[in-house]
């Protein structure tokens, strides 16, 4: 057998798994649903490992042996002999929301569970074995412990704060039915001691390792159920005069109807588009952290294919295959089905932004905008006109090839409509700042408006053809329009305008590029090729080979390796499934058929025609359906009850791991990239805020060419601290162009983040003493030959400093002096008094006589100076002898 043993942080509570391996094709999980503590556990192996030895002296006399370490169990999976388990073992911190990590998947390990005297070997499994193996789950797979990640920060916020008398009803219903060991957990019901919390199920469309938990989601408790997403997540520190605002993004990468650029085009009968990912930038005050207490925000957006049933015939091997509609669809079926999602999960308005080429002087894209135009307006007559799907085309590259037309400028005033129409998530009410002296663009703006804050209703779905490049940048236009929102909703700028050129949009541009990096190599295989750059027409000219190398790599992908990287995720994700008898995986000419179900079979239901939406989600408009409180979502939810100390809830020892040693040069929130150290220029003197415009090249990224400057340069490389100094000019020059992005690199690059940081502290000292000190020429009229060192200029400037310093104590002084008389007609008296101990004065504490003794003898035996012991030190170890050892 195998034991599953799995803990808290903490290690303070234990569940354990018995997996059977007797069975040669079947799955046997035994789940004593039981809560163990630490010393329970180790009798419970002690005793398994006794129980299970063979014969003293004999080789291999050990009963139970560790097979592996993991962070958590991705699923078991079946090909066409027994069982295998996915376990993470190696991971790695993405982002933290509100005290709960975000983690990256870095390495996993398959174990095959039967034993070897029962296995039934299959010549077929090594095959599928390695097409599974072929999804990477080390690139882009990103879970959590105690968030879910498949829902917005707005799902999540709204159902936790759901009133609980709404939902007893329906737990006292179920409670005997189903087991939930949250129910109780040996708590009484009277006294306070008691909390609830509301546990959700996952959203399927994002989760990807659904069909893998499918073999125990049942058997098992839900601790033991880890849902993965794939997609992007990355995080940035913008520091705004010191205070730390965490700026997240999160891409969600459906699950349906996924795979690569040309095998995946327009949707599939159940209305799942290809390439569909839910893009969400999340903004927070990271000085205060609990969900409750915390400041948050969040906007969401979302791209996918143009959602009708189309497809381009990759066999001609041309860049651009043309493009063919594979279905006529003319009550738009499938469309309907798509929008019918979108206004269950975004509510309205939904916005589509069509970036697609309207003028061609062959039709090709053009084909899909007639066709979708047509879609639209047929559905908006059924729809009341207020909550009617919003159409706007905009042939983007038209504008970017003309030269009088600036292609941001234009897409900033469609931005702004957009988000003024949906509004954004906010956790708090209005500042009274922005009541008192409201923006114009404040008041315009849309949402829902509820006493603890506001709600995003409706969304904006960008697409072009392949939902890449144009989309990335148009996303990134409307995402630093709805940051700006964030920002002065939060109370953090005066007014909701943010400047290209300034920290804030630099650092926010990087996340969006890596954002659109990794999303691009996941459906096309190749980095973006049209940055936010080029559409600037600021980009280097080195720029425009690196863009052909793209489009190369890109072509390259989409002819020869994406047919393989199809047939794993359709493994991977239980589209086909192996069975024996029937044709293989690479047998069959197509996946269409797996993709598209009403092909094997005819749907029961037919949708009507003209009300294409599902029942009860026209009445809760603007508001998502799946946000109201209804039978139908109490049903998604369960009550967990805890103890009002468990360590589950405890946010500060999640966070902080007070248990366990750790290192700063290892804590995530220092190594993370930080808006002051990796884009604020370096010069004394310069603006700190992130608000601020700088020039071109001024920025903690950019290496300047001459070499009065290259030592300033080393210095600013050093405290950007993502590699060691560079030693010669090329390393300098060819490293500018990195990416110091800090959560792409290995733990192991973090420590050197601690050392350097003395650099700048002399860096700046110097530029003060060129301040204070003037030139031997300009003071005497000659050069001296000898110039004095750095350590008598710093002593002087210090000298001069206290010079100065002291001068103007000595005028106050003297004022005091000719004011002595007003002492007593004008008696001031502080009115608040601090206590000794606190954030602003600390009392030192006393030592008394005997302690300082014994310190200073402490000091002494470590330099070797042992002091004689006296009459009491012997007797003293001599009744230690007495009571240890007699």
């Amino acid at each position: 057998r195998y034991f599953l043993v799995g803990s808290n942080p903490a290690e303070t509570k234990y569940r354990v798994l018995k997996i059977d391996r007797t069975e040669p094709k079947d799955l046997v999980i035994i789940d004593d649903k039981h809560v163990y503590t630490q010393q329970e556990v180790r009798e419970l192996l002690g005793r398994l490992d006794l129980g299970n030895r063979t014969k003293i002296g004999q080789k291999g006399s050990s009963g139970l042996s560790r097979a592996v370490s993991a962070f958590g169990v991705v699923g078991f999976v079946r090909f066409l002999e027994g069982y295998y388990i996915v376990l993470i073992t190696k991971r790695r911190k993405m982002a933290d929301i509100g005290g709960h990590a975000i983690y990256k998947i870095e390495d996993t390990n398959m174990i095959y569970i039967p034993n070897d005297s029962v296995r039934v070997t299959h010549p077929d499994e090594a095959r599928y074995l390695r097409i599974f193996q072929n999804v990477d789950l080390s690139s882009n797979f990103y879970f959590s412990y105690s968030y879910d990640l498949s829902h917005s920060l707005q799902y999540n916020l709204t159902v936790l704060r759901m009133p609980l008398e709404t939902l007893k009803t329906e737990t006292t219903q179920t409670r005997q039915e189903s087991f939930d060991i949250f129910e109780d957990e040996g708590l009484s019901t009277q006294g306070g001691s008691g909390v609830f919390g509301i546990c959700s199920k996952p959203y399927e469309k994002y989760v990807w390792n659904g069909r893998l938990l499918d073999a125990v989601k049942n058997t098992i408790h839900r601790d033991w159920l880890l849902y993965i997403i794939h997609g992007f997540c990355g995080q940035s520190k913008l520091l705004i005069y010191g205070r730390p605002i965490y700026v997240t993004l999160i891409a969600r990468r459906s699950s349906k109807f996924a795979g690569t650029r040309f095998l995946k085009r327009g949707a599939n009968c159940e209305g799942d588009v290809a390439n569909e990912v839910e893009t969400e930038q999340i903004l927070y005050d990271a000085s205060v952290m609990s969900f409750s207490a915390g400041s948050y925000s969040s906007y969401v957006q979302v791209r996918g294919s143009v959602p009708l049933y189309w497809s381009q015939d990759i066999s001609t091997m041309m860049p651009k295959p043309p493009i063919t509609l594979d279905q006529a669809d003319p009550f738009a079926h499938v469309a309907a089905l798509h929008f019918d999602q979108m206004l269950q999960r975004f509510g309205s308005p939904i916005i589509i932004l069509n970036l697609v080429k309207e003028r061609e002087k062959r039709k090709h894209e053009r084909i899909l905008s007639e066709e979708l135009v047509a879609a639209v307006t047929y559905l908006n007559q059924f729809l009341p006109p207020e909550h009617a799907i919003i159409y706007i085309p905009w042939d983007m590259a038209k504008y970017t090839k003309s030269k009088l037309c600036n292609v941001l400028d234009r897409l900033n005033v469609i931005a702004e409509s957009v988000v003024k129409k949906t509004g954004f998530f906010v956790n708090r009410p209005d500042s009274y700042c922005s009541i008192l002296r409201p923006d114009e663009k404040w008041n315009e703006l849309g949402g829902y408006v509820v006493s603890t804050g506001r709600l995003q209703t409706g969304v904006l779905r960008t697409n072009c053809v392949d939902c890449l490049d144009r989309t990335n940048t148009a996303q990134f236009m409307v995402g630093k329009c709805a940051l700006a929102y964030q920002l002065y909703s939060l109370g953090l700028i005066d007014k909701p305008n943010l400047q290209f050129d300034t920290d804030a949009v630099r650092l926010f541009e990087e996340l969006y590029e890596d954002h659109g990096d990794t999303l691009s190599l996941q459906y096309g295989g190749s980095q973006l090729v049209h940055r936010v750059k080029t559409y600037r027409k600021i980009a280097p000219w080195t720029q425009h080979s690196k863009d052909i190398m793209q489009t190369l790599s890109r072509y390259y992908s989409n002819a020869f390796s994406d047919a393989d990287r199809q047939d794993s995720i359709n493994l991977f994700l239980g589209v086909f499934k192996p069975t024996e008898g029937k044709p293989h995986l690479w047998e069959l000419p197509t996946d269409f058929y797996l993709h598209h179900k009403n092909t094997l079979s005819l749907l029961q239901t037919r949708r009507s025609y003209t009300y294409w939406w599902t029942t009860g989600v026209l009445k809760h408009l603007p508001l998502p359906f799946d946000e109201v409180t209804c039978a139908e979502n109490r049903r998604k939810l369960t009550v967990k009850k805890f103890h009002k100390y468990e360590e589950e809830i405890d946010i500060h020892n999640e966070f902080f791991r007070p248990y366990e040693l750790s290192s700063f040069d290892e804590t995530f929130c220092l190594a993370m990239t930080n808006s002051t150290r990796d884009f604020m220029p370096k010069n004394v003197g310069i603006d700190p805020s992130p608000f601020t415009v700088r020039k071109p090249d001024e920025t903690g990224k950019s290496v300047l060419g001459n070499k009065s400057n290259r030592e300033e340069t080393v210095l600013q490389r050093k405290t950007a601290a993502s590699a060691p100094p560079p030693p010669s000019e090329e390393a300098v020059s060819s490293s500018s162009e990195d990416d110091s992005g800090t959560d792409k690199e290995d733990e192991g690059a973090v420590s050197q983040r601690s050392t350097p940081v003395k650099v700048t502290d002399t860096g700046d000292n110097t530029k003060i003493t060129e301040n204070v000190v003037q030139s031997t020429k300009d003071v005497y009229g000659v050069n001296l030959s000898d110039v004095p060192s750095e350590d008598d200029l710093t002593i002087y400037a210090r000298f001069v400093q206290l010079g100065q310093s002291q001068h103007k104590q000595d005028k106050s002084s003297q004022q005091f002096c000719s004011k002595h008389y007003l002492d007593r007609v004008i008696n001031l008296i502080p009115i608040s008094s601090f206590s000794q101990d606190n954030i602003y004065e600390v009392q030192p504490p006393r030592a008394d006589r005997k302690s300082i003794e014994i310190f200073h003898a402490h000091i002494q035996a470590g330099r070797g100076n042992m002091q004689p012991l006296g009459k009491d030190d012997f007797l003293m170890y001599r009744e230690y002898i007495r009571n240890r050892y007699m």
